[in-house]
């Protein structure tokens, strides 16, 4: 038995980001560092966001924001943080260091996966178990919780605040050997459905997008035996990020954005 996606909707044909769409807003991208992560991170600074780059390597992080920040000078910032080991007054810190410099923020972009590879479930150690259960979906709650005022609070210009919940296929991380990830995601499903109804009449979109198989370090442990650097980069899904963080995404608020 596999749980199945409802309420799906597609990406407009041929859409591509306005520029400035995203102009002054704030956007924190949760595991920039990895492949969607960081397309995301450029995306919408391309799209004139100020994106804060949160990670656990800060040289990959240094790496990005010199990147961004060559093509769009103030665009960018660095935010160190393991979200592996972090405790609740870390995520009560993150918010308020963007309270305190930016006064805003308009988005959050959960890019940040952890994976240990396929396995019997009951073979994980405890610690594994529990590793991969927070930083899946433990610590997307309590950065949502910690940052809710922030996101809630309309602005002068009353733009919506959008958050993006990254899925993954039900029908394939639903069997076996999927373990603490597969319920992970399942459990995540659930987290952005009950968000979006108790946010249904706020300034906050919960958004849920499900890319396409893509190059990503997560795809090369999952499937060894094949080629990864044949699969499509992250720059497809960054640019529905996007269009998720954007006021065209509130079309879609309540449904999954299926790239598949």
């Amino acid at each position: 038995m596999t749980i199945e996606l409802r309420d799906t909707a597609r990406l407009p044909a041929d859409w591509k980001a306005k520029p400035d769409c995203l102009r002054d807003r704030v956007a924190l991208i949760v595991g920039a560092a990895g492949a969607l992560g960081s397309a995301s991170a450029k995306a919408a600074a391309q799209a004139g966001a100020k994106v804060i780059l949160l990670g656990r390597k800060v040289r990959p992080l240094e790496k990005l924001y010199d990147e961004i920040e060559a093509a769009h000078p103030g665009a960018a910032s660095i935010y160190p943080l393991d979200l592996a080991g972090a405790s609740p007054k870390d995520y009560g810190d993150l918010a308020a260091t963007i309270e305190r410099e930016f006064g805003r923020l308009d988005g959050i972009v959960f890019a940040a996966a952890h994976f240990e590879g396929l396995q019997p479930m009951l073979d994980a150690t405890p610690e594994a178990w529990l590793k991969t259960l927070h930083v899946n979906l433990n610590a997307p709650f309590l950065i949502v919780q910690a940052c809710a005022e922030a996101l809630l609070r309309a602005p002068a210009d009353d733009a919506n605040a959008s958050v993006v919940f990254v899925l993954d296929d039900p029908a394939r991380v639903g069997k076996a050997f999927w373990g603490a990830y597969g319920v992970a995601k399942h459990a995540l499903l659930g987290l952005a459905s009950i968000l979006h109804q108790e946010w249904d009449s706020t300034r906050a979109r919960v958004h849920t997008l499900l890319p396409a198989p893509m190059r990503s370090a997560l795809r090369r442990t999952a499937y060894f035996g094949e080629n990864t650097m044949e699969l499509p980069t992250a720059d497809g899904a960054a640019q529905a990020v996007v269009y998720l963080l954007g006021d065209e995404g509130a079309a879609v608020r309540d449904k999954a954005l299926d790239l598949r």
